[in-house]
C-alpha cells in the first residue's frame, strides 16, 4: 500500500457480530489490501468525531479485509457501535511493532489474555495455529469476568483445545448457572496446579487490563519465565499513531511507534509501567 500512514483510506464494514453486550467484531474491508502482522494496529476513522486505534483480531494471513474487537468506551467506540453494516469509515495503518513470530518457532508458546485483551491475541493464534507444527506446544489462559463476557465464546477458540499441541483453559471471576468451568481469577490458571509449562525457555504473550497484566507478570516470573521472554501487548493512550502526540510516552518510548508490543525486561524499570 503507497497510501501515507496518516492518510486513512475508505473502508466498508462488511459484518458485525455480538460478541458481549459492551464489545462487538467488525469485519471491515479497506479499499485496497492492507497486510497486517500480529500485534500491529490500525486507526480507525469517523468523519466528524475522530479518530482512535484498534489491533485487529483477525488472521495477519488475509489482506483484503480485517477484524477488529471493540469494547464501548468513548466517544469513538460509542459511535462504532451505533453503525450499521455496509456503512463507510475510514482505515489508517498497519502501524507499530508486531510480535516477533518467527523468535518462536520450535518453542513452547503460552498466551495469556483477560476480558477485551483476547482480541488482539486472536490475530497471534490464528497465525500459530495455522502452522502449529512449528512450534512445540502452544498454551491459552483467557480470563474474563463473567461467562457473558466471555469474548469469542461461540467461536473457534473452544474447538482449538482439541488440537494436539494446542493446550486451552478459560476461567471467570464470577460463577453463573451453565458454566462449569474453572472460577477464579487469572493467575490461579497460571500456577503448577493448572500449568504444566518449560519455563526457562518458553516465550510468553499477554494482553489485557493493566492490572491482570502487573500479577500475571509477577506469576510468570515466580514460574521462571524469562524477563526478556515475556512479551506485553501495552495498547493505551495512543492517539496519533505516529509517536508526534506524546500521549502514549512510556519513560524512553512511545508505544504507538516503538510498541505496542513490548518485552518485559524492555520496560520493566518504568515506575508507570502498570498506571491504567
Amino acid at each position: 500500500m503507497n497510501q501515507p500512514l496518516y492518510m486513512p483510506i475508505p473502508a466498508i464494514i462488511e459484518q458485525i457480530t455480538d460478541e458481549t453486550p459492551d464489545i462487538k467484531t467488525f469485519r471491515i474491508r479497506p479499499e485496497e489490501p492492507m497486510p497486517f502482522k500480529a500485534g500491529q494496529f490500525v486507526e480507525l476513522a469517523l468523519p466528524g468525531i475522530g479518530e482512535a486505534p484498534f489491533t485487529p483480531s483477525s488472521s495477519p494471513k488475509i489482506s483484503d479485509h480485517m477484524e477488529i474487537t471493540i469494547m464501548r468506551t468513548g466517544r469513538v467506540t460509542d459511535r462504532l457501535h451505533m453503525m450499521g453494516e455496509g456503512e463507510e469509515l475510514g482505515v489508517r495503518g498497519p502501524m507499530g511493532r508486531a510480535y516477533p513470530i518467527d523468535d518462536f518457532h520450535g518453542r513452547e508458546i503460552l498466551i495469556v489474555g483477560g476480558g477485551c485483551g483476547v482480541g488482539p491475541l486472536r490475530s497471534l493464534l490464528l497465525a500459530l495455529v495455522d502452522d502449529l507444527d512449528l512450534y512445540s506446544r502452544v498454551i491459552v489462559r483467557y480470563g474474563a469476568k463473567t461467562p457473558d463476557s466471555i469474548v469469542f465464546r461461540d467461536a473457534q477458540m473452544h474447538g482449538w483445545g482439541q488440537r494436539g499441541a494446542l493446550d486451552v483453559m478459560l476461567t471467570v471471576d464470577q460463577k453463573a448457572p451453565g458454566w462449569d468451568g474453572h472460577v477464579g481469577v487469572i493467575t490461579e490458571i497460571l500456577t503448577e496446579d493448572y500449568l504444566d509449562c518449560h519455563a526457562d525457555d518458553g516465550i510468553a504473550v499477554m494482553c489485557g487490563p493493566p492490572i491482570m497484566m502487573k500479577y500475571g507478570t509477577d506469576m510468570l516470573l515466580q514460574r521462571g519465565y524469562r524477563p526478556e521472554n515475556i512479551y506485553l501487548s501495552m495498547e493505551r493512550n495512543m492517539s496519533c499513531g505516529i509517536g508526534q502526540c506524546g500521549h502514549c510516552r512510556l519513560g524512553r518510548y512511545y508505544i504507538c511507534k516503538d510498541g505496542p508490543v513490548f518485552s518485559y525486561d524492555e520496560i520493566r524499570n518504568n515506575p508507570r509501567l502498570w498506571d491504567d
